[in-house]
């Protein structure tokens, strides 16, 4: 990779993080989703294997990750400040190691060593990048695990239906046509697959207020 991602804040908009998690939780069904990736993610791990978080946001996944696994190392990696000053302000943060840093620089910049990791996730994030920045950050994640690691991702699928298709309009409306185009058509799985994994397996699929939210995993 030549170049890392441009920064986009979790709320899509710099100043809205404070209001990401409340966001998050009235819109986005979290208890219904969260929980799935949880175990999911749990479920792959090696005893004292180690986890990335990629687009941390404010940390609720990656301390719930290392509630639910004492004995994994769970490095949560974004490069919003405000996030990781709000999420090491959380109980169990300590359990957490933090770091600043980008989709797409994890074994450049992020100091994660090739082949090191026994899980990837990236929630919530792919869809906040440009085509080029997505195939650059799933490229990495591909270089960062080990082989019989899992790459979890929870994003945006096809819409399905009008209703899904209305609602996920307006996710695109802010956060662009372009980086959000490979998601409305579906080609999110073929992406996974041209950074350099195998078979995408589609686990979960979730309506929500902004669009159907999809959860897979796949590995090198």
């Amino acid at each position: 990779m030549t170049e890392v991602s441009r920064y986009v804040p979790a709320a899509g908009r710099a100043g809205l993080t404070r209001l990401y998690d409340p966001a998050l939780a009235l819109t986005m069904r979290e208890r219904r989703w969260r929980p799935r990736l949880l175990d999911a993610v749990v479920a792959g791990l090696p005893q004292a294997g180690t986890v990335v978080d990629v687009g941390a946001g404010t940390g609720t996944f990656a301390i719930a990750l290392a509630r639910a696994r004492p004995d994994v190392s769970v490095i949560a990696v974004d490069g919003d400040r405000q996030a990781l000053e709000l999420a090491q302000r959380k109980p169990g943060a300590e359990r957490v190691e933090w770091r600043e840093g980008l989709a797409g620089g994890l074994t450049t910049v992020d100091g994660v060593a090739a082949g090191s990791a026994d899980a990837i996730v990236m929630s919530l994030l792919l869809h906040h990048l440009t085509p080029e920045a997505k195939h650059a950050a799933l490229a990495d994640a591909r270089r960062a695990l080990g082989p019989r690691g899992w790459l979890h991702v929870a994003d945006w699928g096809e819409p399905g239906d009008l209703l899904m298709k209305i609602a996920f309009t307006g996710l695109r409306l802010l956060d662009g046509f372009a980086n959000t185009r490979a998601h409305a058509e579906g080609e999110l799985p073929e992406l996974i697959r041209a950074a350099g994994f195998g078979a995408v397996e589609r686990h979960a699929r979730l309506r929500t207020a902004w669009g159907r939210l999809e959860l897979l995993r796949a590995r090198p």
